[in-house]
């Protein structure tokens, strides 16, 4: 019986070793870049994430293809709009959004790749640890194959790799990240955006959020 109880034990605690799928935080900050294959684009941005009014917004986006823009799009998946603002011209252009909002987090079908250590693990705080996901994704456009990884404490974000059946990619990595809203206004449109009507014609697929 004891034997039994020892083996019962040492299962349970096998269980628990192995890397689980997780949520990120639902409120959280940062910075991201993000690369695709098919648009040659690399894009910088300033992240704020609300995962729990599903509402996300990208500022001071940087895109490097010969060319240089600055965008300020704030997108509001439950109202299914978004919002491109121009502050210096305090300006806002109002449209219908054509995506599924998707969480920061691991799916609970998703596959384990392994369990790494980013850096060194010679000498406390120089390496994270962190595991990779592997899986599909079912998205407007179709299946998307994604490849994610996250930090083992905290599911916090460190890059995600995203392949279409057209066998283009999207590569998203994310840094300087914190939990909570570093400014919570950022996620309500400015008081100028208000008078924007919703030009129905429009239907937005946001490039830097699948």
């Amino acid at each position: 019986m004891r034997a039994l109880v020892l083996l019962v034990c040492l299962w349970v605690g096998c269980l628990a070793q192995r890397p689980q799928p997780c949520s990120s935080p639902p409120l959280m900050s940062g910075g991201l870049s993000v690369s695709t294959q098919n648009e040659r684009l690399v894009a910088f941005a300033k992240y704020t994430y609300d995962g729990l009014g599903r509402r996300v917004r990208f500022s001071n986006i940087e895109f490097h293809d010969n060319k240089t823009y600055y965008l300020d799009v704030l997108l509001l998946y439950k109202q299914g709009v978004m919002y491109k603002i121009n502050n210096r011209e305090q300006t806002c252009l109002k449209r219908r959004l054509s995506t599924d909002f998707i969480p920061l987090a691991i799916p609970v079908d998703a596959s384990l790749v392994g369990q790494v250590v980013l850096g060194s693990s010679s000498v406390p705080g120089e390496g994270i640890l962190v595991n990779t996901w592997s899986g599909l994704l079912q998205t407007k456009k179709g299946i998307a194959k994604y490849v994610s990884t996250v930090t083992e404490f905290g599911c916090i974000p460190v890059s995600t790799l995203f392949s279409t059946d057209r066998k283009e990619w999207v590569a998203v990595s994310f840094f300087n990240n914190i939990i909570g809203l570093a400014d919570p206004q950022d996620l309500t449109p400015p008081p100028f955006c208000s008078s924007a009507q919703l030009e129905e014609e429009v239907r937005e697929t946001p490039t830097l959020f699948l």
